[in-house]
């Protein structure tokens, strides 16, 4: 059985999470993340792998190490050997992909320089694919380091953008795909514009 928890460094707490967090609950007496010590603090999620004899069994990777491993689902837009893209669970607009790489890496700052090309040339290519698929003007691109990083492992947003669509500034309002078939329609729209 699996459960999620969040948790912030030095602060453990009760709260109410959104998108990739899910439910929070009173973290006091949970194991502390791995990964804790490299990213250096700020909200995230962690597995937490519960046995029948134990409380606590252990606490595995990151929210998206696990769907490039494919335990955890998700729409897959893109993939090859450095670099995965699949939409945002709680899109901006419909349409939001996140480009992360394969290996864990937490922020962009330690992004190995041999991986930049290849990275930012799969951002570029999702960025000019989005408009193509999804009927969009352009494309808000955007990468959270610790601030604001709902998840410590490098991920880059790429938004479809239309005239007067609501967003304003960095106020992300959120809105859910309608169902499985929804999201579905604009990974598979994404994907066949990437081919091109």
């Amino acid at each position: 059985m699996i459960d999620t928890a969040v948790h912030e460094i030095g602060q453990r707490r009760s709260i109410r999470g959104e998108g990739w967090a899910g439910k929070g609950r009173d973290l006091r007496n949970e194991p502390s993340c791995s990964a804790c010590p490299q990213f250096g603090g700020g909200w995230h999620q962690l597995f937490i792998f519960r046995t029948q004899n134990s409380q606590t069994a252990s606490v595995t990777s990151c929210t998206f190490c696990e769907i490039v491993a494919g335990v955890v689902p998700a729409d897959h837009v893109y993939a090859d050997d450095e670099t995965v893209a699949f939409l945002d669970r709680s899109p901006v607009f419909k349409g939001h992909v996140l480009v992360v790489p394969r290996a864990h890496v937490p922020t962009l700052a330690e992004l190995p320089a041999a991986q930049l090309a290849s990275y930012f040339g799969v951002v570029q290519r999702v960025a000019a694919a989005l408009p193509v698929a999804l009927d969009a003007r352009g494309t808000f691109v955007a990468i959270n380091n610790v601030v604001s990083q709902s998840v410590p492992h490098l991920h880059t947003h790429v938004v479809p953008r239309r005239p007067k669509d609501g967003l304003r500034g960095f106020f992300w309002p959120r809105v859910r795909y309608a169902d499985v078939a929804e999201s579905d329609d604009f990974a598979l729209r994404i994907r066949a514009a990437l081919r091109v």
